[in-house]
């Protein structure tokens, strides 16, 4: 009868030099300063995340003293050129979230709001004044933003929402709501999108105003170790010098800002597939029934194959993506293509590892059941499936079919 440490052994002789979580090399495609970013994002994953995020999940709270480790690797708006950002390129960024994620999604999502969502619009369309007064210290973690667009009705038609700014002679009054708002609870300023006489136009809300209130969202059973509340605005009154001046009117501005947060996804996800991929190798291999592992069954191999094979499709597809994002060739409608993709592989992923561990898969002491929740979030924010199928279609046919 074979011992799970005959299979290992077997196994181990019979290996080829392939990385079973990057059976084609991408690893090896990558600059020599690509991995060292790689590297150094996952040893802090490994020596500062894995061993807090599980309690942290647990308890539905978001680890903020990871925030200064974050800030010292660069993680921080590590995409921007200037005001004490690193100036990595895209490439670097995604290696980032894909690292991140195999930590947790609400990490990754942390540091792709912070860079994404608030320090790109004030860096892309804010005055000199505004980046030399929040990007510095957005750079540091001293302060935290969140990106406010979503409404309470609807998330998938921004066009359609009901915050409004009026004019009161050179300030802002600003009305309404934004929910599902990550770092709502903990965020120092708000990059908020509201309709105006003149059309939609950013704004940043900062932390005291008068009339802002963001409550943290309660008893969700997703993205758990991160910080998602509302935001309320009641006559809150905006200085025309937090008013976002190099956007156009329209929705053109803070969905440039979503294809930044989308890009990052579709790398991010890949980290949390990883993840449930390596502690189902392990588990398949040491876990015996019926007198040999589970490894050694076709059924398993198969779905093993499966995990693999939609892994390294999402690997190529995000290394692309990043190549066409650093010579300026990206196209929205990709970003679409490989946020679709790669969420639903990685929760589809998710699921399976969940379902392969048996009763295992609903402990939170393995991964799948932690990543398969989060992931349920990610295929969902920065536009759902369905957005990114028919941004697709149109793409194809020319017809807008939204």
């Amino acid at each position: 009868m074979s011992t799970a440490a005959d299979f290992a052994a077997t196994r181990k002789g019979a290996r080829t030099h392939l990385d079973a979580l990057d059976l084609y090399g991408v690893r090896a495609s990558l600059s020599d300063e690509e991995r060292m970013v790689q590297d150094s994002v996952a040893r802090f994953v490994d020596d500062r995340v894995l061993p807090v995020i599980r309690k942290h999940f647990e308890e539905h709270s978001f680890p903020r003293d990871l925030v200064p480790g974050l800030a010292e690797l660069g993680l921080l708006g590590s995409s921007l050129e200037g005001y004490g950002c690193a100036g990595m390129n895209a490439v670097s960024y995604g290696l980032i979230c894909q690292e991140l994620e195999r930590g947790d999604s609400g990490i990754r999502s942390f540091v792709s709001v912070q860079s994404s969502l608030c320090m790109y619009p004030i860096h892309a369309y804010g005055s000199d004044e505004q980046k030399e007064r929040f990007l510095p210290r957005m750079a540091t973690g001293e302060l935290i933003g969140c990106f406010g667009l979503t409404e309470p009705h609807g998330g998938s038609d921004p066009g359609n929402m009901k915050t409004h700014a009026k004019r009161r002679g050179r300030d802002w009054v600003l009305n309404g709501s934004k929910m599902w708002i990550t770092n709502a609870p903990i965020a120092d300023l708000a990059i908020v999108w509201a309709r105006t006489d003149e059309g939609i136009r950013g704004f940043i809300v900062e932390k005291g105003m008068r009339g802002l209130a963001a409550p943290e969202i309660e008893r969700k059973f997703s993205l758990r170790a991160s910080a998602t509340g509302a935001l309320y605005f009641e006559d809150v009154v905006v200085p025309e010098a937090n008013v976002l001046p190099g956007t156009t009117i329209g929705l053109k501005a803070p969905l440039s800002c979503l294809t930044q947060a989308r890009y990052g996804i579709t790398w991010g996800v890949i980290g949390a597939a990883q993840a449930c991929l390596a502690q189902l190798l392990d588990y398949t291999q040491t876990r015996i029934l019926f007198g040999r592992p589970l490894a050694a069954n076709q059924a398993i191999q198969i779905r093993l194959a499966e995990m693999a094979r939609g892994i390294t499709g999402a690997q190529l597809l995000a290394l692309q993506l990043g190549r066409l994002k650093d010579q300026g060739r990206m196209h929205p409608t990709q970003v679409s293509l490989a946020k679709w993709n790669n969420c639903r592989i990685a929760l589809d992923i998710a699921r399976d590892a969940r379902d392969m561990l048996g009763g295992s898969g609903i402990s939170a002491e393995y991964v799948p059941i932690r990543h398969a929740l989060n992931l349920e979030s990610v295929i969902t924010y920065e536009g759902t499936e369905t957005i990114h199928q028919l941004t697709i279609g149109r793409e194809l046919t020319g017809i807008n079919a939204f």
